[in-house]
């Protein structure tokens, strides 16, 4: 058991393998010191990384985790869809916690703009797909704007970009036109979900927006540029995804995902960069699975151990506070995308929430009508009619949160972590038992090279 093969590069990606939330910060934050570049390449507002430094907790929403550490260069790719206002709001934050953000920040002036009307198109359709189909037909998305916003990139007409903020008459004159479609079509999805619609004023929308661009002007530039540059400089790369591989829009769980490629195949499109430059994947998995909004999730558990995984591993969003959908841990997703996105290595998250089961049960594949299941279900209905086939493990009683050697675990422990390398097929390189730094076990050395 190798992990997948990879060719000699200098350059990383880190991303989750599971309905997001798997603890992706925490990975960045341990891994930064060996990187000059850190590169988020997807999503949006709608994404929270968590990272704890000893006793101060930061939560981050569209800037890198590396920010956090000096001298490193933080970057927005292309692949993300900015909310200027969240972003002002964040960096403020950041610089009255006494973080640095100035010229280790830098956003793409390729990437698309999340505007108001964007946050309310989600909002009124989720309403209007309510009132048309029934409460349970709606995504279950954050309301952020991130899908209407994706949608107007590829519609390309409205779609508003980061440098567009830079040409004050150029923005103008693209409101002037966005806004007018804007209105009348926010008019109509307003008298499908019954709700009331007051028109956007483009002139408004276009002031407030210079000024957000004014503020955050010295961030913006051409990041592809920047990081080719940088590459050929001897710079190495570490590329940071949002969400999580079962929320691709592409590879998930569709129509219950996200709006962008969230995994390894999101990164050469979302930063600019040429297919190849990643040499080492590490896929960030919880001990256990969660999910967040609508969608089929074949081991959640609805029920008192549901809770107690809830209520031990903290599973509330980072963005939304929204209380996480909690169940035994999901085999088969983990195998598929590692697949998926060519993994070399696992992170294993949250270890210690699963201290003090008496049994353990983990899913290890899908059957149907009593016959396994091939592959991995093309999409959410037929996810929803599958049965997971569970291995039984016993429990472990000692708490964990002091081991910082892979040696101190208790066996059955270890036999979690077995057998989570023997259903995917890929090596388990990092244990994490807490948030904090200190409680990470490393197994194999994560160094700025080659696998």
């Amino acid at each position: 058991m190798v992990g997948n093969t990879t060719p000699q590069s200098p350059h990383a990606a880190i991303f989750g393998m599971q309905w997001g939330d798997e603890g992706k910060g925490k990975v960045v934050d341990l891994l930064t010191e060996q990187y000059d570049y850190i590169v988020r390449y997807n999503g949006g507002a709608n994404a929270g990384h968590s990272v704890q430094i000893g006793d101060d907790r930061y939560a981050l929403h569209l800037i890198p985790s590396g920010i956090l550490h000096k001298d490193k260069t933080n970057i927005i790719g292309n692949g993300v869809v900015v909310d200027p206002v969240t972003l002002i709001d964040e960096i403020d934050t950041l610089v009255q916690r006494g973080v640095e953000v100035g010229d280790n920040l830098r956003i793409s002036n390729r990437a698309h703009i999340v505007m108001p009307y964007h946050k309310l198109q989600d909002a009124m359709m989720e309403a209007a797909v309510s009132a048309a189909r029934g409460e349970h037909k709606k995504i279950g998305t954050t309301g952020r704007g991130i899908g209407p916003a994706y949608a107007d990139k590829m519609q390309r007409s409205t779609g508003v970009r980061m440098g567009d903020l830079l040409d004050p008459d150029r923005f103008a004159d693209k409101m002037a036109h966005v806004v007018r479609l804007k209105n009348a079509m926010l008019g109509g999805i307003a008298d499908v979900a019954g709700a009331e619609f007051e028109p956007y004023d483009a002139d408004e929308l276009t002031e407030a927006y210079i000024g957000h661009g004014k503020v955050l002007a010295d961030h913006i530039c051409d990041t592809q540029h920047l990081l080719s540059t940088g590459m050929a400089g001897g710079k190495k790369l570490l590329f940071e995804g949002a969400n999580g591989s079962m929320l691709d829009i592409d590879h998930g769980t569709y129509p219950y995902v996200t709006s962008s490629n969230c995994g390894s195949v999101g990164i050469y499109a979302g930063a600019g960069v040429p297919g190849g430059t990643v040499g080492r994947t590490t896929g960030i998995m919880k001990a256990y699975t969660t999910r967040v909004g609508a969608g089929p999730f074949a081991t959640e558990l609805d029920d008192a151990i549901g809770q107690r995984i809830r209520d031990r591993g903290n599973e509330y969003g980072t963005t939304t506070g929204r209380p996480r959908r909690c169940g035994w841990l999901d085999l088969a997703v983990v195998r598929y995308t590692a697949a998926v996105n060519g993994i070399t290595e696992i992170a294993l998250m949250l270890f210690d929430v699963l201290a003090g089961f008496e049994t353990l049960k983990v899913c290890v594949g899908y059957e149907v009508d009593g016959r396994p299941v091939a592959g991995f279900p093309e999409n959410g209905v037929a996810l929803e009619k599958v049965t997971p086939v569970y291995e039984e493990l016993p429990g472990f009683d000692e708490e964990i949160t002091e081991c910082r050697d892979y040696d101190d675990l208790p066996a059955n422990a270890k036999a979690y972590v077995d057998l989570v390398e023997r259903v995917v097929g890929v090596p388990v390189s990092i244990v994490s038992v807490g948030p904090k730094r200190s409680q990470t076990m490393m197994r194999v050395a994560h160094e700025a090279v080659g696998v």
